[in-house]
């Protein structure tokens, strides 16, 4: 037995999410977060978010079989919400944390050019997917540990799973399984974002993997809750 089906969902609304969209619009350099980026906790909404997936999870009828999370807590908030006690496996694995920033860490868009003019131009001269600031992460390196931990997980005895992780990871899984090389996931990525609280489902079949949906934000609406659009999450543009 093998995983079949996967269920990739972003987390709800994070205060780090809330923070970035007030720095941009008062045009600073710094978002004001105190918190480690692993602390970051979910927003009034973002549980709110959360619990609209617990919705769509009670009434989807989904045998899942395991969960697996990134260890940050917005990502097993809004996992805890969504399946509360139903008694699934948890996989807590480091390999799905969000991708790391380096010095470029709390900066917005205006912060990186101010204070780091070098760096924003060697990241528009190396693009997206290969671009890693120093201390942080690439998109390549992220997909390097998605292959790690994909490579160990997906022959487990689970038809399908549940993912509960961040935009930049749901993205390149997306990219590693389908596969997308780097034209082809920038393409891809370029009109698509992976919002708060949405559900992607990938489902294997013998020619391969293949995308059933993607960033699905229809369960949101179904329930009231807010669908939202944060300055900075769009981890696809380059900046």
């Amino acid at each position: 037995m093998a995983v079949k089906r996967l269920w990739l969902v972003r987390h709800g609304e994070s205060e780090g999410n809330v923070a970035a969209t007030a720095a941009d619009r008062a045009g600073a350099e710094v978002i004001d977060l105190a918190a480690r980026d692993a602390d970051v906790e979910l927003s009034a909404v973002g549980r709110e978010q959360a619990q609209a997936l617990r919705t769509w999870w009670a009434s989807s009828g989904r045998s899942v079989g395991e969960c697996w999370v990134s260890p940050y807590r917005r990502a097993r908030q809004t996992l805890e919400l969504a399946v509360g006690d139903d008694a699934v496996p948890v996989i807590v694995d480091e390999r799905l944390r969000d991708r790391e920033l380096g010095i470029l860490d709390l900066l917005t868009s205006r912060g990186v050019e101010a204070r780091h003019p070098d760096e924003a131009a060697r990241r528009r001269h190396l693009g997206k997917y290969f671009y890693r600031p120093p201390g942080g992460e690439s998109w390549a390196d992220v997909a390097l540990r998605l292959r790690s931990f994909l490579g160990e997980q997906l022959d487990r005895p689970a038809d399908e799973v549940l993912v509960v992780a961040h935009d930049a990871v749901i993205m390149l899984i997306v990219s590693v399984l389908l596969p997308l090389d780097e034209e082809a996931l920038l393409d891809f990525a370029a009109t698509r974002t992976v919002r708060n609280a949405s559900v992607t489902e990938l489902v294997r079949t013998a020619e391969g993997w293949s995308l059933a949906a993607f960033s699905s934000v229809e369960h949101l609406a179904r329930e009231g809750a807010d669908i939202t659009v944060h300055a900075g999450e769009d981890d696809a543009h380059p900046a």
